[in-house]
């Protein structure tokens, strides 16, 4: 039998990379769709179960095949329903997803990359550093043990997660081949059977590979503001000097130009205080957005040790919201959820697990800088 490191991990194998492996076994295409059902809707990881299939084949599949998961290490239910894991991934490290229930929806926040390499000021995972991309299993694995978790195994899933956003840690569109791979199996029939629409990938803006995406898929798109002006916005998220607001805007207007229907873009926009809540800052944004068919995300700032940053009053994010909206803007406020078993996304996995105690490394080094002779405190 061969070695367990080596046997190819069907978890991770979108529809047409599926197709091509029972075709280098020598069999027919279908076994692919058999098999996503089994693995998808199921939730079936041994392959003497999977009784369609001949003995002969599934004592094959045993061999050189496998199923296999990312590691749940930590798990936890919010009084409000919200669930949280932390999956520990190969290598030793881990990342955080998180689903949120709500009167129509059930919405799964995943994790593309374990640590982030955009550093954003406000955001508690580029503080923990960038480890590496996940793969397509790992990052399907974690819609799989989340829908998984609703129901017996080999029993067929229930319909719970209804929506699945690529907004967890990391820069999905810097682990470009294996993100797109993955969304494929979330809408596919035979696996998720998620709507396109019910897909969105949320990017800091990383305008060549937006234009890339928009030639391979056509999910939903998010894009993570933050700031309503360059000078600002560079100074929150680094990647928009490489990358400034005139090109994000133009690329986001020219994904949606390629959606065959009329849909628009969410734009994040995290709100802090005295940073990017004025009303100079409405002002600012909704002038930016006017030609950007889409509508805005309010998120009030969750803080975390020594981020330098604060929550906005709901006075203030209130203001705000209704200055835009007599622009004739759609907004919506992020509702704070989960608060009772954690924090914002990020938080999460470096308290459960930091084995290299680069967040730690970062508050001492806050701290180190605060204490020096002449410090504004």
């Amino acid at each position: 039998m061969s070695d367990t490191n080596q046997k190819i991990n069907l978890l991770g194998l979108s529809p047409a990379r599926m197709e091509e492996f029972f075709a280098s076994i020598g069999e027919k295409k279908f076994r692919a769709q058999q098999m996503l059902k089994w693995i998808h809707q199921y939730g079936e990881s041994d392959f003497s179960k999977m009784t369609n299939m001949s003995k002969a084949l599934r004592e094959k599949m045993a061999d050189v095949c496998e199923v296999r998961l990312p590691e749940v290490v930590y798990e936890d239910i919010s009084a409000d329903g919200t669930r949280k894991w932390v999956m520990r991934m190969d290598g030793g490290s881990a990342v955080e997803t998180v689903y949120i229930p709500e009167k129509d929806r059930g919405t799964l926040c995943v994790s593309s990359q374990i640590g982030c390499a955009l550093d954003c000021s406000f955001c508690s995972t580029g503080k923990q550093g960038f480890n590496r991309d996940l793969s397509v299993a790992e990052i399907i694995g974690q819609v799989y043990v989340a829908a998984m978790s609703f129901h017996a195994p080999g029993e067929r899933r229930e319909r719970k997660i209804t929506n699945v956003v690529m907004m967890g840690m990391g820069e999905p569109l810097l682990n470009f081949d294996n993100v797109v791979d993955a969304m494929h199996l979330m809408m596919d029939d035979n696996a998720y059977g998620l709507s396109k629409r019910r897909v969105t990938l949320s990017t800091s803006g990383v305008v060549p590979m937006m234009d890339k995406l928009g030639d391979v898929t056509d999910v939903s798109l998010a894009v993570s503001l933050h700031a309503p002006n360059d000078e600002l916005r560079n100074q929150l998220v680094p990647l928009n000097k490489k990358y400034p607001l005139k090109e994000l805007i133009a690329a986001t207007n020219r994904y949606l130009g390629k959606l065959p229907d009329k849909r628009k873009a969410t734009i994040e926009y995290t709100m802090m205080d005295g940073v990017n809540d004025s009303m100079e800052c409405a002002a600012q944004l909704s002038d930016l957005l006017q030609q950007v068919p889409c509508k805005i995300n309010l998120i009030p700032f969750n803080p975390f040790p020594n981020s330098g940053y604060r929550r906005p009053s709901n006075n203030r994010v209130y203001r705000f919201r209704d200055y835009l909206i007599s622009q004739g803007h759609v907004v919506t406020i992020r509702s704070t959820r989960g608060d009772d078993i954690d924090a914002a996304c990020g938080q999460l996995v470096g308290r459960v697990e930091d084995k290299t105690r680069r967040s730690q490394r970062y508050i001492d080094a806050v701290q180190v800088e605060e204490q020096k002779p002449g410090k504004m405190l």
